[in-house]
């Protein structure tokens, strides 16, 4: 989706350059309390999921509900797997909204020969149709937060990639962790043991939580989330 942005000329609560400093190491939310935490593939069916199309991206075609679906999912982790032969540009969407919650998200890319710019996604708060997002980038150029949202007010762009801390993402083949915290206005993004991102001035109060398919195979497992607040 980062490709989306390229050539906008306004984006909101981006920092002038990267901090210089390493990002401090913590452990996971999931490591350090596991109780109350839903996995979200416990039906390995994909129960519960649904495909929502996405607009084009340079000249990746945007994803239509007929086209043969690029998700499918291997029962003996149980993983998630993108198909990037097949997919246009879709978002494989929960079927319930959250507002205050932790996500937790592992996902590798399948390598391929030579320098590739890899590219997908997790999504938070977003609308049910896709048209409003907040997702936490991935891919070689690091973990980032940025989405097209509420901004003052009113529609506007967030992209936080040079507020990253630091690219803490490893290779293509090798996994990651992502974690998401959502509460109230704060968003955070938490990637292979440290926070490297936070926006403090989220707008959209709850929404949906999906994955990104963007024309490149890769894998998620262990996508878990727990609200922070009953009812919530």
């Amino acid at each position: 989706m980062k490709a989306l942005l390229l050539g906008l000329g306004l984006f909101a609560a981006a920092a002038s350059q990267a901090p210089a400093q390493k990002a401090q190491e913590t452990p996971s939310a999931l490591q350090a309390d596991p109780k109350g935490w839903v996995d979200l593939l416990a039906d390995t069916s994909l129960k519960g999921w649904s495909r929502v199309p996405l607009g084009s991206v340079g000249q990746l075609p945007a994803g239509k509900a007929d086209d043969p679906s690029p998700w499918k999912i291997d029962p003996s982790g149980p993983m998630v797997i993108c198909d990037g032969d097949k997919s246009g540009h879709e978002m494989l969407r929960y079927t319930r909204e959250f507002a205050d919650f932790e996500l937790h998200a592992e996902w590798r890319f399948t390598k391929l020969e030579g320098e590739k710019p890899y590219n997908s996604g997790v999504f938070v708060r977003t609308s049910a149709d896709g048209t409003t997002w907040f997702q936490a980038q991935t891919g070689p150029a690091g973990g980032y937060l940025f989405g097209v949202a509420v901004v003052n007010g009113k529609p506007g762009r967030v992209n936080l990639s040079k507020a990253m801390v630091e690219n803490r993402v490893k290779p293509a083949g090798e996994w990651n962790t992502y974690e998401i915290r959502a509460d109230g206005r704060t968003i955070t993004l938490w990637v292979n043991g440290a926070v490297v991102n936070e926006y403090k001035e989220c707008e959209v109060p709850r929404g949906y939580i999906g994955l990104e398919a963007e024309g490149y195979r890769i894998e998620f497992r262990n996508l878990k989330v727990r609200t922070l607040r009953e009812g919530l």
